[in-house]
């Protein structure tokens, strides 16, 4: 259904070095960058993917979003929490299973305070 979202970074760089190091556990990684976007995707497909702007020199940089990312299992979701966190990321929720959910599932605050999470459905 969505082939790609952007998100705008009050810190370019921050902004990257984290989602570079909360996604890798998940397999997603920069498929393009230049000085003016920075893509990422998982490595197997190109979409959807998340592009990664310089907020406009308004400032206005993406706030209040909630973004979720599937994870191949547990192991996943714990490793994105840890590296998210080491990378900037303030912690929302520690991973545990959500029952209401239906999943297993971390959150972390991106450094611009979007929530950002990694799920694993199961049954």
């Amino acid at each position: 259904m969505i082939h790609h979202l952007g998100v705008f970074a009050s810190d370019f760089a921050a902004s990257r070095a984290f989602f570079t190091a909360a996604l890798e556990p998940l397999s997603i990684v920069v498929g393009y960058e230049n000085a003016e976007v920075c893509e990422f995707w998982h490595a197997a497909a190109a979409t959807p993917s998340l592009s990664l702007h310089p907020a406009p020199a308004t400032g206005e940089a993406t706030r209040g979003l909630h973004l979720a990312f599937q994870a191949e299992d547990r192991t996943a979701v714990d490793a994105f929490f840890v590296a998210a966190v080491a990378a900037g990321g303030s912690e929302r929720h520690a991973p545990r299973h959500w029952p209401e959910y239906r999943a297993y599932c971390a959150f972390v605050s991106d450094p611009d305070g979007n929530n950002i999470e990694a799920v694993r459905k199961e049954p």
